[in-house]
């Protein structure tokens, strides 16, 4: 009975996750005057520092177990400081949506894959199920977006979102990995996005002057960091260590059906018919991945 409550607490927070990170996109709207690559420092680099402060005393206590596992600690911190340039670079070019639907649709696929290559760990039948209305719920919903940008920049925003949706799955790998170390949930997290806000510094400093033109923009920063990348990520961590990274990651599909609906409502982006279904596919995928398995007890 432990376990299930652990797992259904799990899924719980990252589903909270998911539904604060889907508002990012519409939020950066509202500072259309600050670059992509600005709006992605402020919100993962101040996210992380919020992160690490918050973890402080647990990171300290585990800080040889971290030492002695640096790599994962160094790999999953340039991926916590590429993803949200990737990130919201995809959405600037191909429009809320779409960005986002590459970004979180690419990232299961990608994280069973780095769980198949390096921990040969083999996914279930009911898993791939899942993933696969997911997945074909995020090609409608993708198809649907009537963006006004084409050609080129959509192009261009698509691999951005692969980029994103590969460095997505890379950190939170990196952070199960951690905590299966016997590193606390709140340093393996912390930490890791402590280092990718180091990292993002130099972005911030060089790109970051817009968000202080206005009250407008500077709320907009405050709000990144402070909501969907330090609670956001808090409830992510919490899960990530009562699930594996590919369930948590699989869960987060719904981050691209509360954009989607953020931006018809408040951005005014259209959604056809198709796109309905596709988050239709999405929340079954969902319902599918979730529900508790039987278990016989002898």
């Amino acid at each position: 009975m432990t376990g299930i409550t652990s797992s259904f607490s799990g899924l719980l927070a990252v589903f909270i996750a998911a539904t604060l990170w889907g508002t990012t996109g519409t939020a950066a709207a509202f500072a259309p005057e600050v670059s992509a690559m600005a709006i992605g420092a402020v919100a993962m680099g101040g996210g992380g520092f919020l992160q690490a402060l918050f973890a402080f005393r647990q990171i300290t206590v585990y800080r040889s177990n971290l030492a002695c596992h640096r790599r994962y600690l160094i790999v999953g911190a340039l991926a916590v400081a590429v993803y949200p340039l990737a990130f919201y670079g995809s959405m600037r070019l191909a429009g809320i949506t779409i960005g986002t639907v590459v970004t979180i649709g690419s990232a299961p696929l990608l994280s069973a894959l780095l769980e198949f290559i390096f921990d040969k760990q083999k996914l279930s039948l009911r898993w791939l199920v899942g993933a696969e209305l997911g997945i074909i719920g995020m090609a409608l919903l993708s198809a649907s977006e009537q963006h006004q940008d084409s050609g080129n920049h959509t192009l261009l925003g698509l691999g951005l979102g692969l980029i994103a949706g590969f460095t997505y799955a890379l950190y939170s790998w990196t952070a199960r990995k951690l905590m299966l170390q016997h590193i606390g949930a709140k340093a393996a997290m912390g930490a890791t996005f402590g280092l990718g806000a180091v990292f993002l510094l130099p972005v911030l400093l060089w790109t970051g002057a817009p968000l202080l033109a206005s009250w407008n923009n500077f709320a907009v920063g405050l709000y990144m960091a402070t909501v969907p990348m330090f609670l956001g990520y808090l409830c992510f961590g919490y899960g990530l260590a009562r699930i594996n990274a590919s369930t948590a990651i699989t869960i987060t599909l719904f981050e691209p059906v509360v954009a989607a609906l953020l931006a018809v409502f408040l951005i005014n982006e259209r959604l056809t018919s198709q796109g309905w279904l596709g988050i239709a596919l999405i929340l079954l995928c969902l319902v599918f991945i979730t529900l508790p398995t039987k278990r016989h007890i002898d």
